[in-house]
């Protein structure tokens, strides 16, 4: 311990292991941290366990859930597989869509969505699936998927859903 800690006249700017202990070939102690800390970091240094953000960023937070759904030695498909099966079920429905399988190409789209809502619901992991808070993209993947099977249900000819009032505002709007 350095005489400085000892007797409280320290500056608090010093690194951990830095000052008199270290020169003098003294063992360093260990690395302290101000007010209330949690496991070490990445570097040895106890992190603050305040979940609150600081006054100035440096980085951006990678949003909860993001981590990888596989572990980190197996290979990036396998990481990041559900983010790839979203994106497989969409890429099959703009395919189908485009081969004028309108209906089911777009209702493939959409109920890829909801799948990735659904993934990023009870999943811990979801990899590259996770853009914001869990919450948000729940929602924004939900209601886009919903949205979009809604309507390529309802699409004419032969719709396979029929809102009445729906379809009473379309006409409305049409002769007014």
């Amino acid at each position: 311990m350095s005489a400085d800690a000892k007797d409280g006249t320290g500056t608090g700017t010093e690194p951990p292991g830095a000052g008199a202990a270290g020169v003098a070939g003294e063992p360093s102690e260990e690395p302290t941290a101000k007010g209330a800390v949690s496991a070490p970091g990445p570097d040895g240094v106890p992190r603050k366990s305040s979940r609150r953000f600081p006054l100035f960023t440096r980085d951006t937070a990678r949003p909860e859930g993001g981590g990888r759904a596989a572990p980190g030695d197996a290979p990036a498909p396998a990481r990041q597989w559900p983010l790839l099966v979203v994106v497989s079920v969409v890429a099959l429905g703009l395919l189908l869509t485009a081969f004028d399988v309108f209906r089911v190409g777009t209702i493939l789209v959409g109920l890829g969505l909801l799948a990735g809502a659904v993934m990023r619901w009870t999943l811990p992991g979801v990899g590259m699936l996770a853009v914001r808070s869990r919450f948000t993209d729940m929602v924004t993947y939900g209601v886009l998927g919903l949205a979009i099977v809604l309507l390529a249900m309802m699409a004419q000819p032969d719709p396979w859903l029929v809102i009445p009032f729906l379809d009473d505002t379309l006409h409305f709007t049409i002769s007014s």
